[in-house]
């Protein structure tokens, strides 16, 4: 039980708290007042209650001596221990003090029990996560996999967040769970090392890969051709975009990956089975598209709740080092931004971890972002080396179509019977659900997650090599996150690691997700490695379901760590990673089919090389000022053509002539952006969206067309209506730089049969790629006159570009005065899809913000008390307090804030201490 001393009124600190935190007090207290309530009511008391304590002293039984925990003016925290459990312990109580009901909601999450927390609309999410097992596969990881040492730390930490927990109410927790209900009767269950665990699953399928690929490309065969889906899954362009890896190496020899101008290679883009429908060239069941669009029915129901976001293409990063040849100081510089969906608060928590006097019993001296919830840093630096990470995009994931038979699946020529267990899911305010989970040796069976899954396919034709018999069609999921790894063990080893022989042997134990790990150290050196759990495939290159029953698709096993790339200290002097291309066309295993088109990559690099070959030399400000690059990379290449087309409209014409002296930059206050990327949406939907199954589409949005099944001549004219089916977050075309890629492949062929478009009402058929454009031009003028007005002179792209921040529980679901509380903005945002900047929407639902660069970080080698860094949000996640949002203005902005490291420099910035005593 801890105990406090000498704490301030209050239980903070008030000199920052501003006026708005005021604000929120007498909004809350006039809420009451008004005898509005949600759950229990909220007053002043409930309002304070939970204000974290930051200045005095706290006792805590499990010390073994006295703990610092510094805080700056924002609120980020600095520990200082004089042993690792110490170090470790203090970082979850203080966590806990800051986002606890954030790491509940998360925890609720990973394993499955939302419903507990929130009631009967959370079920159908909670028998998903239950059926992919994460909290499960977590409980196995720490009781076989990991090390003692992190086991050691894991229930360190568990023991700090109790320490906080411990005699309090959820009143004193957090106002959530005032807002919930839960204001006395609520006592949070302990922390376990497990919930740390478990969040990584979460993470790992926040980055899975191709899996919505694999199923897009799949819905795609029930309208389009396999030359119209190869057509909009364009192989990588080597021949503009450099891999990551250029003079690298792998197997302990050095290579060179020197591309060919033929852009034929075997790493992306689909193989000679894409459009078919299964991998191998099998017909397609008529029963999987209606499988594959339940489940990405399924998909869209995960929760934001805990950091999660739909998978596609604008979930990335960008991250660069710069070695001191062409630094100002001599000495690298190294940048990250993470591209995820926008959370409030952030996914990420920044704090220090310092041992006064690194030694064998304390070995930690690192500072930088992890997640409330787990111990470690997992993005940072400590006092020899910095690292960045990036989605690598490896395709880990692998979607099976299996045969059912009676109470089993067919396999190898046998039925082998289901491997199943039940799950039982409670419910507040309603009755308990039991559930049973069936797996398949290829894995879990998503398909049972959606009650129209389980009545289709059960008559579905086959090709002649799929058996012939059984009682229908399933999907199961393989997937690397669902075998036990050490990637927790890998987050301790990188935090401590000395140079570059220890950050790539901790390397070797981060197996999920794959990602791009970027290096630099105190020395002088620059590096990259892939980690990872790649899987080695039989048959088929994961780009489309496989067979289940075929046990030729199997997975073989996986790439060495000796054979994954890596580059050290290359001639070139920088080494960009933007979810790009890893390597060329020679390297020996298929890592993907499905990289991200290097159109970022390609920008960052060019900036690079433009200041080094005029003879200059690289700032922190100058990487800072890459981070926010707003330059369009597709205004490029269609405003020329746009600019060429003859407008009758006037109004229309006056559109036009925004786009006459652009210079491509998406900057919020730009009226031309505004205008291109509304001709941009609409050039993607004519083009491509319209002709794209209901399943890929918009749900709401509602077309009439030829029905699938027409059969014959006398039934070309036959219309239906019919009406898209996928969220819009994740509806197609996204607009990201494949549809880049798709676009620039046929710009020049004016008469591409993509170009073509039916007539409407409105609107006569379009035959060229000019008449398209001009259609595309009307529909944007139009389009922002509602939006914006008439006035193209109150044009902006930042007041449809606009980035809101919401609370992902009560902040979505709760009453209206409830949701003002705990949300923030909106704010209006320049950059853009694909931009450095890359502040991502999804051109087919809309122009909002639904990816964001989720912090910024530059990390000086030089000096590591000159690094920068800034959070999307804040250190809090109390919406009361002064740094619920306090960073969100300059993350805007895109100004950094100073990452103070050394002992000296963090006491300097100090404006509050609170002392941990055994």
């Amino acid at each position: 039980m801890p105990s406090t001393t000498n704490a301030p009124s209050g239980r903070q600190s008030g000199k920052k708290k501003g006026r708005r935190a005021r604000l929120l007090v007498i909004v809350l207290v006039l809420a009451v007042v008004a005898g509005i309530g949600y759950g229990a009511y909220w007053g002043v008391d409930s309002v304070r209650a939970s204000l974290p304590q930051t200045t005095g002293s706290v006792q805590l039984d499990g010390l073994d001596g006295p703990v610092q925990v510094k805080r700056d003016s924002y609120g980020i925290p600095q520990i200082y221990a004089s042993t690792d459990e110490d170090l470790f312990m203090a970082q979850g109580f203080v966590q806990a003090q800051d986002r606890f009901y954030e790491m509940d909601v998360r925890r609720h999450t990973t394993s499955g029990r939302l419903s507990e927390m929130f009631g009967k609309g959370q079920v159908k999410t909670d028998e998903f996560l239950r059926t992919l097992g994460w909290h499960r596969v977590a409980q196995r990881e720490y009781d076989s996999t990991l090390s003692p040492a992190t086991k050691k730390y894991l229930q360190a930490y568990s023991k700090g967040v109790n320490a906080y927990l411990a005699g309090k109410s959820g009143k004193a927790v957090s106002a959530e769970y005032v807002a919930l209900g839960f204001e006395n009767d609520y006592k949070p269950q302990k922390w376990t090392p497990v919930d740390s665990v478990a969040w990584l699953k979460a993470m790992a399928w926040d980055l899975r890969g191709n899996m919505q690929d694999e199923i897009d490309r799949s819905l795609m065969t029930s309208r389009l051709s396999a030359k119209q889906i190869k057509d909009l899954y364009p192989q990588y362009p080597y021949d503009r975009h450099q891999p990551i890896v250029q003079e690298g190496g792998y197997n302990s020899v050095t290579q060179s990956y020197e591309p060919t101008a033929s852009g034929g290679q075997t790493q992306s883009g689909t193989s000679g089975a894409a459009g078919t429908g299964l991998a191998g060239g099998t017909q397609a069941p008529t029963g999987l598209q209606s499988q594959l669009g339940g489940l990405a029915d399924v998909l869209d129901q995960i929760p934001d709740s805990a950091g999660l976001g739909p998978n596609g293409n604008g979930i990335g990063s960008n991250s660069w080092v710069v070695s001191g040849n062409h630094t100002i100081t001599g000495k690298p510089l190294l940048a990250n931004d993470p591209h995820l969906a926008p959370q409030l608060p952030s996914v990420w928590y920044q704090m220090g971890l310092h041992c006064t006097s690194v030694s064998a019993k304390c070995q930690y001296d690192v500072t930088g972002y992890t997640f409330a919830g787990m111990p470690g840093v997992v993005i940072g630096h400590n006092q020899s080396i910095s690292w960045g990470l990036t989605n690598s995009g490896a395709d880990v994931t692998d979607l099976y179509l299996e045969r059912f038979d009676g109470d089993g699946y067919q396999y190898g020529g046998k039925t082998v019977p289901f491997k199943t267990h039940e799950e039982v899911i409670k419910v507040a305010g309603g009755a308990a659900k039991t559930i049973t989970v069936r797996e398949t040796n290829n894995g879990p069976l998503l398909s049972d997650r959606n009650d129209e899954l389980v009545k289709v396919g059960k008559k579905a034709p086959v090709g002649a090599t799929a058996p012939d018999r059984g009682d229908g069609y399933g999907i199961a999921l393989r997937w690397t996150a669902l075998d036990p790894g050490t990637t927790m063990d890998a987050v301790f080893e990188i935090d401590k690691a000395k140079d570059w022989s220890e950050f790539r042997e901790a390397a070797a134990d981060f197996q999920v997700p794959s990602q791009n790990l970027t290096y630099a150290d105190v020395e002088g050196n620059i590096g990259y490695q892939l980690p990872g759990r790649i899987p080695l495939r039989g048959e088929g290159d994961g780009s489309l379901p496989a067979p289940g029953w075929d046990a030729d698709y199997k997975w073989t096993g996986y790439i060495k760590q000796a054979e994954l790339p890596y580059e050290y200290n290359p001639k070139r002097g920088y080494i960009v990673t933007a979810n790009q291309a890893v390597v060329g066309k020679d390297y020996p295993h298929t890592l993907t089919t499905d990289w991200g088109y290097g159109t970022r990559s390609q920008r960052i690099t060019d900036l690079i090389k433009s200041k080094i070959d005029g003879g200059g030399k690289i700032s922190t400000d100058d990487m800072r000022t890459m981070q926010m690059d707003n330059s369009s990379e597709i205004a490029k290449l269609l405003v020329p053509k746009l600019l060429k087309i003859d407008v009758k409209d006037k109004y229309v014409r006056q559109a036009q002539q925004l786009l006459e002296n652009w210079d491509y930059t998406q900057n919020p206050d730009s009226a031309a952006a505004a205008y291109f990327n509304s001709v941009w949406r609409n050039v993607l939907k004519l083009a491509f969206g319209n002709k794209l199954p209901k399943e890929l589409r918009v749900e709401g949005q509602c077309l009439s067309v030829t029905p699938v099944d027409n059969t014959g001549p006398a039934d070309e004219d036959r219309k239906v209506r019919e009406c898209g089916q996928r969220d819009a977050h994740s509806a197609q075309p996204d607009g990201g730089d494949r549809w880049f890629e798709v676009v620039r492949k046929i710009i020049d062929d004016e008469k591409n049969g993509w170009w073509q478009t039916p007539g409407s009402r409105n609107n006569d058929p379009t035959t060229t790629r000019d008449q398209l454009f001009k259609r595309a031009m009307d529909d944007a003028r139009w389009d922002l006159t509602a939006k914006l007005g008439k006035d193209i002179d109150t044009w902006s792209w930042g007041r449809l570009h606009k980035l809101e921040l919401k609370n992902q529980t009560l902040g979505t679901e709760g009453p209206g005065w409830l949701q003002y509380v705990l949300n923030r903005g909106p704010w209006k945002l320049g950059g853009g899809e694909a931009a450095v900047n890359a502040t991502g929407w999804n051109a087919a639902g809309g122009y909002g913000v639904d990816w964001v660069p989720s912090m910024r970080m530059v990390v000086n080698l030089a000096d590591l008390d000159k690094s920068k860094w800034i959070n999307l949000t804040g250190a809090s996640g109390h919406t009361y307090s002064a740094h619920y949002t306090d960073q969100t203005d300059k993350w805007v902005k895109g100004e950094l804030l100073p990452w103070h490291f050394t002992a000296k420099s963090v006491g300097a910035a100090t404006s509050d201490t609170l002392v941990l005593k055994p």
